[in-house]
């Protein structure tokens, strides 16, 4: 990332308003935030037309999260963050031929992420060569003829690197990773590997899935449903409403995170207001303020006593797992005071979780980068597993594990195989439907993707959306690596930090984003997507797109094939006629979706097999549900270090910032701020709004990063918080999950010096 001298772009510079954290989720202040957003970015007349299509089943799927729709949905089944992101890809495509012009790459460059967002959608397919300062019109043509002459030209099909965001359709997801194995390589990073990877490897190898077990329904039939390390009311906030739901059903809601999140205080449904309802509804019952890292420690904790208590399901433990007794064994004499040292909390506060939890007939864990994200990530979400199996709460109504996505097709795109490591029964029937010979060699993650970039083992780069230096860790080190690139290419629809980072030569494909209408040779076309739950539905754009010269991702997928693939076996062109000949042949290379294009036109569209859930089945080597034995991690800290995790503010998704008010937390103006506990503050004397610099430690090799603005918060001591992207730079390249090799965004050992007290008006 270029930046300016200081190490700030100007909106780094701007002051930073600090007022009193929200005690309500939504509500009136989330239908203003949304109306001016909307407004501000599509004028009144197009707001009200595209909000009214939104996860509607004649519209389109909101790109705003993976939550799944309900079936009986209302006029504006939409929340505040989707009306944001709906608005924000319906912008005008100011982003041309004029625009590259008037500023070069380092100029954009030294933008803030907030300001090269906002400056609309790309019109035009753009080229930047080798050592140039401003990017140049392209025709499509030109473009696909470079591309498939660099992809031609390569050593090895394994030179290149294909990465993936989860925003993409099944459609274009399943002829990207059929066009790249048949190319010859598996070499399909996405961005499951830095956020949900840790979840997959857990659940495939406890209960033979890689996804959830539970159902939208499933909530309003829940004892108990615990929250940990999740944000909902930013990230996921239509989750608000089930779980509102289920408070009104009976439930308990707990909340298990280092910090207090609004969303889980109070929820106040925007709707409610038009029935003259004007109650809000208290979610969590407890907020149970776990240090960061100590969530192994806790469920351990949880699992011990609620195995001496004898709340236990035995029949199920008996007829349906395996290993019991040498868990059981494994956590019979903890050490307590480990356990209240690593987990911050009293054993009283255990204790009454333990009893909770113990007497609840039907739990639903629900789960995101709190835990995923960790250098045990994978044995943490084998222990809630664990909790679940216990209790024999898996396969049951109102029970079951949730590992909730935050991109709307993340689980979809890996279903139909994105995956750097397909299994041989899913490349055996590639083969049979594409009738074409697949790559058995594992490809690389993102992680391995960027080191294989640094050694010059990777020498092209291809972006299906996202925005690879914003979302990846280390952030000079990823810039470095992909800087060393002879060709970068980047399908998307806004400018972002990605396209600033040059490698030898950089191309740019404009396409349509969710919203717009997608016309082939057939007609109007619609896509489908695949939710956090296993439903799999339709999504049609119904928006003019922005631009006469955008594309689809499907048609840039099969010109960049038909360009490429001098031999196929497959008329990739012919295909995207009509995207029901894509999912006929997906029907015949991919499990569960016999029957697709009729299926999928069903009211809700249809559910994916799920055999835990389903038939209380587990599809593991031995045929039973696993418990899992893992040692704690070590969480302890040197005595002027502090742990850090990354967070989100609520005006953004994923590295899309839409602006710069965290609204709930009562921070606005300024992104660059991290939370710290009071008494830490004192202790390094400290005051609200001194400026820091903070440094990450790792394996003798320390990041730096400056001009931090500190502010006090509830988390608690020695861990403090920071906003992603922009602390990304701290977190190591090389520090990751065990199995998973998901970066450990969310445990940083830092430092904090340089303090600078500054005066500005509160």
């Amino acid at each position: 990332m270029v930046i300016n001298n200081d190490g700030l772009t100007p909106v780094d510079q701007n002051k930073l308003v600090i007022t009193k954290s929200k005690s309500t989720a939504a509500g009136i202040p989330a239908v203003i935030s949304s109306t001016i957003q909307s407004l501000k970015k599509m004028g009144p007349i197009k707001t009200i037309k595209t909000l009214k299509m939104v996860n509607q089943k004649a519209g389109f799927d909101c790109p705003g999260c993976a939550w799944p729709d309900p079936e009986h949905r209302s006029s504006f089944e939409f929340c505040e963050n989707g009306a944001k992101a709906v608005a924000d890809e319906a912008m005008k495509s100011n982003v041309n031929k004029a625009f590259f012009a008037k500023y070069t790459v380092n100029e954009l460059a030294e933008k803030s992420d907030f300001w090269l967002n906002s400056q609309g959608r790309i019109a035009e397919p753009m080229y930047l060569k080798k050592g140039g300062t401003n990017y140049q019109p392209i025709s499509w043509e030109d473009a696909f003829s470079m591309i498939s002459s660099k992809l031609n030209s390569l050593k090895s099909p394994n030179n290149a690197v294909f990465y993936t965001s989860g925003r993409t359709s099944n459609e274009a997801a399943f002829l990207y990773q059929a066009f790249v194995r048949m190319y010859g390589t598996n070499n399909l990073p996405d961005c499951s590997n830095m956020c949900h990877e840790s979840s997959g490897k857990a659940l495939e190898s406890t209960i033979g899935i890689g996804k959830g077990t539970v159902t939208l329904e499933d909530f309003n039939h829940a004892d108990t449903i615990l929250v940990i390390g999740q944000n909902p009311g930013t990230n996921h906030p239509r989750m608000l409403t089930a779980l509102r739901d289920a408070k009104l059903n009976g439930a308990q809601i707990i909340h298990i995170n280092p910090l207090p999140e609004t969303g889980l205080v109070r929820f106040k449904h925007p709707q409610d207001y038009m029935k003259l309802k004007f109650n809000s509804t208290k979610l969590a019952d407890f907020h149970i303020p776990i240090k960061i890292g100590g969530d192994a420690a806790l469920f351990q904790g949880i699992n011990s006593l609620m195995i001496m208590d004898g709340n236990l399901d035995n029949e199920f433990i008996q007829s349906k797992t395996s290993s019991f007794e040498d868990y059981s064994n494994s956590i019979a004499d903890l050490d307590w005071h480990r356990i209240c040292q690593d987990t911050g909390l009293e054993i009283g506060t255990i204790k009454q979780l333990a009893k909770i939890l113990g007497r609840s007939k039907s739990i639903i864990s629900c789960w995101a980068m709190g835990l995923t994200q960790h250098k045990n990530g994978v044995a943490v979400i084998q222990e809630v597993v664990n909790l679940h199996l216990l209790g024999g709460h898996i396969g049951r109504s109102g029970a079951g594990l949730c590992p909730v996505r935050g991109h709307s097709n993340v689980q979809g795109n890996r279903t139909v195989g994105i995956w750097e490591a397909p299994s041989d029964s899913f490349t055996e029937l590639m083969e049979i439907g594409l009738k074409h010979a697949m790559p058995r060699k594992h490809g690389l993650d993102v992680v391995n993707a960027i080191r294989a970039m640094e050694t010059g083992q990777a020498d092209f780069l291809f972006c299906l959306g996202g925005n690879f230096i914003s979302a990846t860790p280390d952030t000079k080190r990823t810039s470095a690596a992909v800087s060393k690139m002879s060709m970068g290419v980047h399908v998307s629809t806004k400018l972002n930090r990605s396209h600033l980072v040059q490698s030898g030569e950089m191309i740019i494909l404009p396409c349509l984003g969710r919203t717009e209408i997608d016309i082939q040779a057939s007609g109007h076309q619609f896509v489908t997507v695949e939710n956090s739950m296993g439903i799999v539905h339709k999504s049609q754009g119904r928006l003019q797109p922005a631009s006469k010269n955008l594309r689809s991702e499907p048609w840039i997928i099969a010109e960049l094939a038909a360009n490429t693939l001098l031999d196929s076996t497959i008329d990739f062109r012919k295909l995207v006629e009509n995207y029901d000949d894509i999912r006929t042949l997906i029907s015949d290379c991919i499990s569960g979706f016999e029957d697709y294009n009729s299926r999928v036109r069903a009211e809700n569209g249809f559910y994916l097999p799920n055999p835990p859930k389903d038939e209380c089945r587990f599809e593991t080597h031995n045929g039973l549900a696993n418990f899992s034995i893992n040692a704690l991690p070590n969480v302890e800290l040197e005595d002027d270090q502090f742990v850090m995790m990354t967070i989100r503010s609520h005006d953004q998704y994923n590295t899309t910032i839409y602006g710069l008010d965290d609204r709930y937390r009562g921070l606005k103006g300024n992104r660059r701020v991290v939370l710290m506990n009071p008494d830490d503050m004192l202790n390094l004397q400290l005051k609200t709004r001194d400026r820091v610099d903070i440094s990450s430690h790792f394996n003798g090799t320390v990041r730096n990063s400056k001009h931090w603005i500190v502010i006090p918060y509830k988390i608690p001591k020695r861990n403090i918080a920071a906003y992603f992207p922009e602390a990304n730079e701290l977190v190591p390249l090389d520090s990751t999950a065990d199995i998973s090799n998901t970066p450990t965004s969310k445990w940083i050992i830092c430092t904090i010096s340089g303090q600078n007290s500054i005066n500005e008006e509160e």
